[in-house]
């Protein structure tokens, strides 16, 4: 906060643009206050450790000779590469405006998400097998947990395109015309990770339906071994409930072949109805 106080005492800023700053789950945007352009945009990182994606938001305030940045630790920086460029005066950051900056930070903003749907969709690839193979449990959660990922792309890459839309088309002179080509460029990359993002919010979603079609096959299958088996057994039941009644009279009862007999008929009655459940083709 007190950070934030010099620079608003030395750059005047507007006190609505401290509270964007400050506030740090808002929607991507941009805000154009004549001297100067103030942006807040959503950064994301694949975290190799953790397997997760870290999202956090960073502030941009574009002037005519300045660019501010304010972003949530370093600790999932993706910026090296650019401030590397600058110390060792590589490229054309040096050489162009601070528009040109600006442009730059947008575009590594961008491929870092190329970067988080790539290692996505190496685990959608993953899971795909998965889900072939021997789904369970453990694999609709990580579907889900996926998909929540995606979303939370879409809500920040949305917001981002209208930002470099405005940026482009808009018609503040602090945006020069040859900078204006090149955020043009990074807009049409944009275009792209939406386009991936909804083609791989589809994909899980198809997923998680051939998933939950595969459980219900599977529990089909058992429901149907489950029937025949039942079915089997029926008439045994019923024969083994007629001659274990109490009667004391029994036709069969002093029969010396009585029990054989029993199992010949309960056998062959379980064959015939195996054979015929088999030309049915129910087994």
């Amino acid at each position: 906060t007190e950070v934030i106080k010099e620079l608003d005492d030395y750059f005047e800023l507007h006190p609505l643009v401290l509270e964007d700053i400050k506030n740090l789950d808002q929607r991507p945007k941009m805000e154009d206050f004549g001297e100067y352009i103030y942006l807040a945009l959503k950064v994301s990182k694949y975290n190799n450790k953790t397997e997760n994606i870290n999202s956090w938001q960073i502030s941009i305030i574009l002037g005519k000779n300045f660019v501010i940045t304010f972003q949530t630790g370093k600790e999932s920086d993706i910026f090296e590469s650019v401030r590397e460029k600058i110390r060792k005066n590589k490229g054309k950051i040096r050489k162009m405006g601070a528009d040109y900056l600006v442009y730059r930070i947008i575009d590594t903003i961008v491929d870092g998400y190329f970067d988080v749907l790539e290692q996505l969709g190496y685990k959608i690839e993953v899971l795909e097998e998965e889900l072939v193979t021997n789904p369970d449990r453990k694999t609709l959660q990580i579907l889900h947990d996926l998909k929540k990922e995606i979303i939370k792309i879409r809500k920040s890459v949305w917001p981002l395109r209208e930002v470099i839309s405005n940026l482009e088309r808009g018609e503040s002179s602090l945006i020069k015309k040859t900078t204006r080509i090149y955020l043009r460029e990074v807009y049409y990359h944009a275009v792209q990770i939406i386009d991936n993002v909804e083609t791989s919010r589809d994909m899980l979603s198809e997923m998680i339906d051939i998933y939950l079609s595969s459980m219900s096959n599977k529990l089909n299958e058992i429901m149907k071994v489950l029937t025949i088996i039942a079915t089997i057994f029926m008439p045994l039941t019923f024969l083994t409930g007629m001659y274990g009644m109490n009667f004391k009279f029994f036709p069969e009862i002093n029969w010396y072949y009585g029990y054989l007999f029993f199992w010949i008929i309960a056998v062959v009655l379980a064959t015939s109805m195996l054979i015929y459940f088999k030309r049915k083709k129910w087994i």
